[in-house]
């Protein structure tokens, strides 16, 4: 006998009494199977619910042949009345999500004439595919109308249609179906074959919040949050753009602006810095014109820092430069000796400098775990 679905008679059910007709011990832990249930099982890109059976919690549930499959944490007795208890806030933040997507696929595949290819509602967002191009701004445009429904609170209708309605009906699906067809209807937005919970009307939604909108396959893959997780999500980048915007000393709203002129003198500011450094690194290439085998040992640099110093004094000195910058436990190095194989060299440094790196045609490169002394040593 199919379990009986209460889900499906009232989807706000929470608290459900039950008899366990099975149970047995499975892979993590025992399978349940009661004459009803108000659980939710994994289907249609929907999660499934999770709460308690008695002492028992719930931890995924599974629908086959009509028969819904509970997994629970421990043995229920068979034949037993149980009281269930649905985690209500998991639920509905599903019903939002699933009833927030009815109503933006419905007015997507409406305006560019698609469908729906895939639905996935994620832990943190959900993610739906079109088989259409659609751009930025006219996701953008979607999300103002899906609002703008949301907000005028429509009631939704499901139901059964007879075989001779369901022909007549303009109905979504991503499939043929056979036997009885659930229709839920956002009307004036969307009417689709679907199996999963929602709210009662638009209103519950909530909110609808686009986050991308980009390539995929043939079409394109939509990145969305509703309700709940919408309002925390826009809560938390309100935050942040407050937490810049007091750091900048500007308004929220205008921290953007901010960061960009912020980003334009740092532009400035690195490339002065550049060109005092080739000053500082001819300066002291200067230094060791004629000398020789170098070694030198200095602060951190920046990006390729270590590589224009060695070479600029290597070039100037005539024989091999070794720079080390950074501080003991961490350097970055840079050997050059034009002309010469410094392969052997190289290898009995990382030996004896904890170091990793290499190179060929008189140049290597790398970093040492040491300290100055004991490059100092190596040199010596």
């Amino acid at each position: 006998m199919e379990t009986v679905r209460l889900y499906y008679e009232n989807a706000f059910t929470q608290d459900f009494t039950a008899v366990v007709e099975s149970c047995g011990a499975v892979k993590g832990g025992f399978a349940v199977v009661l004459d009803r249930t108000a659980f939710y099982p994994e289907g249609g890109g929907q999660p499934a619910d999770h709460g308690t059976l008695g002492d028992a919690r719930v931890l995924d549930v599974h629908e086959k042949d009509g028969i819904v499959t509970h997994l629970c944490d421990r043995a229920l007795p068979v034949g037993a009345e149980v009281s269930g208890h649905i985690d209500w806030a998991r639920r509905f933040d599903h019903m939002q999500q699933h009833s927030g997507e009815h109503i933006v696929s419905g007015m997507l595949c409406s305006a560019f004439h698609c469908d729906n290819v895939g639905f996935h509602m994620g832990a943190d967002t959900v993610t739906i595919d079109y088989n259409a191009d659609i751009s930025w701004e006219q996701a953008l445009d979607i999300e103002r109308r899906a609002n703008r429904y949301i907000w005028e609170d429509h009631p939704v209708h499901i139901w059964y249609p007879s075989p001779a309605e369901l022909a007549a009906l303009p109905y979504r699906s991503k499939k043929a179906l056979e036997g009885a067809v659930r229709i839920t209807e956002f009307p004036g937005a969307d009417m689709c074959a679907c199996c999963g919970t929602h709210v009662d009307s638009s209103g519950q939604v909530g909110l609808v919040k686009l986050l991308s909108c980009q390539k995929f396959r043939d079409g394109v893959r939509l990145e969305l949050l509703c309700g709940q997780r919408a309002l925390d999500y826009l809560s938390a980048c309100w935050e942040q753009a407050r937490q810049i915007g007091q750091a900048l000393s500007v308004k929220p709203e205008t921290s953007a602006a901010a960061v960009e002129r912020m980003q334009d003198e740092l532009l400035t500011a690195k490339e002065r810095a550049a060109r005092l450094e080739e000053q500082v690194f001819a300066h002291t290439a200067a230094q060791y014109a004629g000398a020789g085998d170098v070694l030198l040992i200095t602060e951190a640099l920046e990006g390729d820092g270590v590589r224009r110093l060695c070479d600029a004094v290597a070039q100037s000195a005539g024989g091999r430069c070794a720079v080390f910058a950074g501080a003991d436990g961490a350097y970055k190095y840079a050997v050059i000796h034009a002309g010469q194989d410094i392969r052997p060299l190289v290898k009995d440094m990382n030996d004896a400098l904890h170091g990793r790196g290499g190179g060929r045609d008189g140049f290597a490169q790398g970093s040492a775990a040491c300290t100055a002394e004991e490059i100092r040593a190596f040199f010596a």
